[in-house]
């Protein structure tokens, strides 16, 4: 049987990425393309020319405003080197079930908390970018809840449950090709027509069971297709929602494989971490370089928002 030229793509290795990024030097150089394409601008006036001085700043001609090269990006105010960066963005991108804070300071050397930091920063770029994406064509959706089993309520509306929406796009043979992974307050009808307007184009094909809140897409634009699944093990195996239980399999493997325990305000961007690899899956090597165009454009996430996670994420 052919061997799957996703699966099997040779990616970025290790040497080619320090060949690459293996100095401060190679690193500021990277983020400076990344953050200034066409050359320096200065974020107060917007003049393109500067000086640079001997503390690594960059000054404006025109109004002689300073600037540091991770000032205003999700670097803002690192004291680690921007080879740590680069090597923490390397891990994140390049392994298919990513990577916990914990191991992540190990392969770093830093201590858990600037792992955890490091980590939950490079997550909330991820987050960021993959708000403004959209699904169209044929698409499988479901609903799915992230938490393990524990005393108290069951089923729906369990307090230690964490709900979210799954959907995959799908090609005409089939195949997938980019996935979505919301959370969402609960599985209402109000809650489900917020997530269509902003993530599903439309004149798209919507796959779902029969859940009430699915009802959203039952309008003039959406192709809407229900299908009364039922319960137990033969709902999973329609093959109307194939590749959403797929997913949805890969990501539970892929969180619980990785982290212990997750805290439910932080899940968005753990979702988000799958959904993002997930989509760029065709071409790994482009990976890193596309991270960091949109790093450089990523506004300052300081701690005491990062740590309460919800209403940021």
């Amino acid at each position: 049987m052919a061997r799957n030229a996703i699966q099997f793509q040779p990616g970025l290795s290790l040497p080619a990425f320090l060949g690459q990024y293996g100095t401060e030097g190679q690193c500021r150089e990277a983020l400076f393309r990344h953050r200034w394409p066409r050359g320096f601008v200065c974020p107060d006036c917007g003049n393109t020319t500067y000086c640079q001085l001997a503390r690594g700043l960059y000054q404006c001609h025109r109004c002689h405003h300073q600037t540091s090269l991770t000032a205003g990006t999700i670097f803002h105010g690192t004291h680690l080197p921007l080879t740590t960066w680069f090597l923490a963005i390397y891990l994140l991108t390049q392994r298919k079930n990513g990577i916990s804070a914990l191991q992540l300071s190990r392969e770093l050397g830093v201590s858990y908390n600037t792992a955890w930091k490091l980590k939950h920063k490079l997550l909330q770029v991820m987050y960021e970018r993959n708000q403004s994406e959209t699904l169209t064509g044929r698409i499988e959706i479901d609903d799915a809840y992230l938490g393990g089993e524990r005393p108290g309520k069951r089923g729906r509306g369990a307090e230690h449950k964490v709900p979210f929406i799954a959907a995959v796009q799908t090609d005409e043979e089939g195949h997938p090709q980019r996935v979505q992974l919301r959370r969402v307050s609960g599985f209402t009808l109000d809650e489900m027509r917020r997530y269509a307007q902003q993530a599903i184009v439309p004149g798209s094909q919507v796959i779902s069971d029969g859940l009430g809140c699915f009802r959203a897409f039952d309008t003039p634009l959406y192709v809407h297709d229900c299908h009364i699944t039922g319960g137990g093990r033969a709902s999973v195996k329609n093959p109307e929602f194939n590749w959403v239980n797929t997913v949805l399999g890969n990501v539970k493997n892929a969180i619980t494989g990785t982290y212990h325990a997750i805290r439910g305000k932080h899940t968005p961007r753990y979702l988000a971490e799958f959904e993002y690899r997930f989509n760029r899956r065709y071409d790994l090597k482009a990976m890193i370089p596309r991270f960091l165009t949109v790093a450089a454009r990523t506004p300052p996430m300081p701690y005491r928002f990062l740590k309460m996670a919800e209403p940021y994420a």
